[in-house]
């Protein structure tokens, strides 16, 4: 059974910098298409950063510069390095795993897991001014 566990969450000051980790376990696949996503109060869950299945690494506009997503596949690891953060960003961050998706790049970065792809339980970030 898949399994993605987050960790690293907490409350930071605006400027401030914090690497979440997801740790991935059961995928038979050795390069599921993984990334970031992440869910403000009142708001859906969007894409962050994704590396897909072909090794390539998307953004959304919001972080780039201020975002990486490093990943260590014989360690099953993903982090998100988080530098500059603001306010905004703000949000319950997610770890998400796709083994069968189809989407590559910013097509998985926009469009998630699919249905029936595992999700981590979350882990809470807040950023205050």
């Amino acid at each position: 059974r898949e399994e993605l566990v987050e960790s690293g969450g907490g409350a930071v000051e605006s400027g401030g910098s914090l690497t979440l980790t997801c740790v991935l376990s059961g995928f038979t696949s050795n390069h599921p298409s993984m990334g970031w996503f992440r869910q403000a109060p009142g708001k859906e869950r969007d894409g962050v950063a994704i590396i897909d299945r072909d090794g390539d690494i998307e953004y959304a506009d919001s972080v780039k510069g201020r975002f990486t997503i490093p990943a260590d596949n014989s360690k099953n690891t993903l982090w998100l390095q988080r530098n500059s953060l603001k306010p905004c960003d703000t949000a319950l961050y997610y770890c998400g795993a796709d083994p069968w998706t189809r989407l590559r790049g910013r097509a998985f970065l926009l469009g998630g897991p699919g249905a029936f792809a595992p999700w981590g339980q979350g882990t809470q970030v807040t950023v205050s001014s």
